[in-house]
């Protein structure tokens, strides 16, 4: 071989470097891999597999191979087609990371801690770096092209990190500039539900956030935002306030609507039926939607004229239809009382028809105070027996002394008070008054028996018939001087004495026991000394006998 011919060869073949990148020729194409012409002195193979477009392949088409060996065992070239591809796309990747560009992939899989993105090589995108909120959902993105910027970079490992929440903040930043610039408090914008929370809802105003407070969702009542919310849920709100240093911005959802309570006053006139849903109880009453962002409520006292309602839910249910009529209306505090006993007549109105004075009616004891006992004449409606009109004759301190709780009674009719809602009922009156006729039950001079029931300092009472009193003077005790009544009486004693004194008009009669064996000269001197005994002295009539007793014995209490 002549030398020209030597460096001719030696020329032709000194670009032929292992790893460098060449251009071929398809010379033949086999089953199971492909003929290259690259104009050195033997041709090189591919795999077929090699080649993505396998059906199009043609002899003659070029393609761009990497040289990985020269010659082989055989004398052959290898080459690979998929080694130049991705020898070029390395040298594209390093580029656009040393320059800071973007680079388009597709996300080809799921894969522990993120995802595996074909950029030309095998790149990884990580979790943390698919968005601004972590999605919980990766296998969304599989299949999907995006933009990616390359934030690491591993040359002897070949490895490439992406992200793509840089791109998305830096957008949104963008964006944010943009809103806040162009918007104003006052202005419609659409958004989209971005999460729900206890207080409110954020909305993405595409690329700002804005807050919808719970308060302005809605004129009606709202639990949780999730009851009228979703997220994704796209809707438009009104700008109600800017704050551009802190990037933040208040909406309204509610006030894109008219406030239904413009027009209450007009439309829900006191004394208007109305119906409506009860959306929530209270110890002090169940609040009733109306209509749409209307509620009344109707207070525990205007549930019923005569039951005594304790708590709404005893009676009332959330959900529950009702019909109330309009007490009240106040547009400034958007309140509306509701009656619901004002659909049924009061029945205190027609009381005195039902119970007229001097009517005798039934009923059962339901409560008693120190004062009376309270007796339930019919459901809510009750009457009073007042201690004093529960006997004619016997002093009562307490209603417990003549009844029990649940005891059935019979009274009397004796007073009506409309207003205060109050009915006065008495026992006593149910009999004729004993006092009335007591000077031709008792006369002057007349032998008695009775037993002894209270004693006092200044003498003894004893339980005539008819549950009537007469008094012992501690002078009228015996023919002794006596220094202590209980010296001389007990009581449960019987005793017989002689009635000395019968006053009709202060209720009281005079007894005397030294006097049970006297003549009637003896009964009358007898009768004068108990007369003579005036207010200052010991004795102060009946009346007062009675209270002192009272004050020193309690009922029950008999050991002084």
């Amino acid at each position: 071989m002549n030398q020209q011919m030597q460096e001719l060869l030696a020329k032709s073949f000194r670009d032929y470097k292992e790893g460098s990148i060449v251009k071929g020729r398809i010379l033949e194409i086999r089953p199971r891999e492909v003929l290259v012409d690259i104009g050195y002195k033997s041709e090189g193979v591919i795999p077929l597999s090699e080649f993505d477009d396998m059906e199009d392949l043609q002899v003659g088409d070029e393609v761009e191979v990497l040289l990985v060996r020269l010659e082989n065992d055989e004398g052959m070239v290898i080459l690979s087609k998929e080694k130049a591809a991705y020898k070029q796309n390395w040298d594209k990747i390093v580029k656009v990371f040393q320059g800071g560009g973007l680079i388009k992939g597709k996300v080809k899989a799921v894969v522990k801690g993120g995802l595996t993105v074909n950029i030309g090589v095998e790149a990884f995108l990580p979790g943390s770096q698919i968005d601004i909120i972590p999605p919980k959902d990766l296998q969304q993105f599989v299949g999907n092209t995006y933009d990616f910027k390359i934030v690491k970079i591993n040359d002897d490992r070949k490895n490439v990190v992406l992200s793509r929440r840089e791109l998305i903040e830096q957008e949104r930043a963008e964006k944010r500039a943009h809103f806040l610039e162009s918007v104003k408090v006052g202005d419609i914008v659409r958004g989209t539900v971005k999460n729900l929370t206890d207080f409110g809802a954020f909305i993405d105003l595409d690329g700002m956030d804005g807050l919808l407070h719970i308060t302005d969702m809605t004129w009606g009542r709202l639990g949780h935002p999730s009851e009228l919310l979703k997220v994704g849920q796209e809707l438009d709100v009104i700008v109600l306030d800017i704050n551009k240093e802190k990037e933040r911005v208040s909406l309204g959802l509610k006030q894109t609507q008219k406030n239904p309570w413009e027009e209450t006053e007009g439309r829900f006139p006191i004394g208007t039926k109305i119906k409506g849903k009860i959306t929530n109880l209270v110890p002090y009453g169940a609040f009733v939607e109306i209509e749409e962002g209307v509620e009344g409520l109707i207070h525990v006292s205007e549930l019923s004229w005569t039951k005594r309602i304790t708590r709404p839910s005893d009676v009332l249910t959330i959900g529950q239809e009702v019909e109330a009529v309009v007490l009240g209306v106040n547009k400034e505090e958007q309140k509306i009382s509701l009656g619901v006993r004002q659909l049924e007549p009061n029945p205190w109105d027609e009381i005195e028809h039902k119970y007229p004075i001097g009517k005798q009616v039934k009923g059962v004891v339901r409560n008693m105070t120190a004062y009376g006992a309270f007796v339930e004449l019919e459901e809510g409606i009750d009457g009073m027996i007042h201690v004093s009109d529960m006997s004619w004759t016997r002093k009562i301190n307490h209603p417990s002394e003549m009844l029990k709780k649940g005891d059935e009674v019979e009274a009397v009719v004796i007073d009506i008070d409309k207003n205060a809602q109050r009915i006065s009922l008495g026992v006593k009156q149910l009999d004729e008054d004993p006092w009335k006729v007591i000077d031709q039950r008792y006369k002057i001079g007349d032998l008695v028996k009775g037993k002894v029931t209270k004693l006092a300092s200044f003498g003894a009472f004893v339980q005539l018939a008819d549950d009537i009193d007469g008094l012992v003077h501690i002078s009228q005790l015996s023919e002794e001087r006596v220094e202590k009544v209980k010296d001389v009486l007990k009581v449960g004693q019987e005793v017989e004495a002689r009635v000395i004194k019968v006053d009709k008009t202060e209720r009281r009669i005079g007894l005397s026991i030294k006097a049970a064996n006297y003549s009637e000269d003896d009964l009358r001197k007898e009768t004068e000394a108990f007369d003579s005994i005036r207010p200052g002295e010991d004795l102060v009539g009946l009346e007062q006998a009675f209270q002192a007793a009272e004050e020193e014995y309690r009922p029950g209490d008999r050991k002084k």
